[in-house]
């Protein structure tokens, strides 16, 4: 039987992707869903002899489950498209799998790269992520259902690896903040479904302006975002502002019309 599949969901990510999948070069089997790229990322795909499935976008927990449910190893990682394994977590993983692990599924840290550095304070190091873990279990497992930061939903024996994953994800200001800005737009709405909409002004003025200094004031300093640099600086700052920018449209969202 073979032992590990990678699941990855793309669109456009042609600058990504041939860094992702060779990564994972070593797997049994490479399972991409694509959601109607229109430049290469389909002949990168292809390149790496991944099977390659076409499908229209239906969010991102249910494009993810979809991708897992066709793969056929006995383990499923599941990887996003501007992430890549280090050598060490490649190493680490081989080695696991061929042992008969004893635990059903296993944490991942995540290296968060920001404007090419890697930012190890303030809360964004380790990181650590539910990705790898056994396809045939009794209940299965799945990305839980939510707009945006779908995580997985698992209950079993667990454990972490050393290696980490590496996350390209914001190469550069402007995608950091047209990121944050879809992201905002998603935990948003998230909040009006469940009756978050700061409906008084205490609480509106506390969602968007103390919560956000607050926060920013304990990850830059207490827990040391300082020391990545001016990186950490724009990071920091710049998360304070997406929780601000959520509760804001999410009240919006919640606004009555007016006469």
């Amino acid at each position: 039987m073979p032992i590990l599949s990678v699941a990855i969901v793309t669109f456009n990510e042609e600058e990504n992707l041939a860094r992702t999948l060779a990564s994972v070069a070593w797997a049994d089997q490479i399972v991409i869903v694509d959601s109607g790229s229109t430049d290469r990322t389909l002949e990168i795909a292809r390149s790496f002899n991944a099977t390659v499935l076409e499908r229209p976008w239906p969010g991102f927990a249910a494009q993810k489950n979809f991708a897992l449910s066709q793969c056929t190893s006995d383990w499923l990682l599941s990887l996003d498209a501007d992430e890549e394994l280090s050598p060490e977590l490649q190493q680490q993983i081989r080695q696991t799998l061929s042992s008969q692990p004893t635990v059903d599924a296993f944490y991942l840290k995540r290296r968060n790269l920001f404007l090419g550095r890697w930012i190890k304070h303030g809360g964004f190091y380790p990181d650590p992520k539910l990705r790898l873990f056994r396809r045939n279990l009794p209940a299965p497992t799945q990305f839980e259902a939510r707009p945006v930061h779908e995580t997985i939903r698992f209950s079993g024996p667990t454990a972490t690896l050393d290696g980490d994953i590496l996350h390209h994800a914001y190469p550069t200001l402007s995608s950091y903040i047209e990121h944050m800005d879809r992201y905002s737009s998603l935990g948003a709405q998230l909040l009006v479904d469940n009756g978050r909409t700061s409906a008084n002004i205490f609480t509106f003025f506390a969602r968007i302006v103390i919560f956000p200094l607050v926060g920013f004031k304990w990850n830059y300093f207490f827990r040391l975002g300082f020391l990545d640099g001016r990186e950490g600086l724009l990071l920091n700052l710049y998360h304070a502002c997406y929780s601000s920018w959520k509760y804001a449209k999410a009240w919006q969202l919640a606004r009555k019309p007016r006469a």
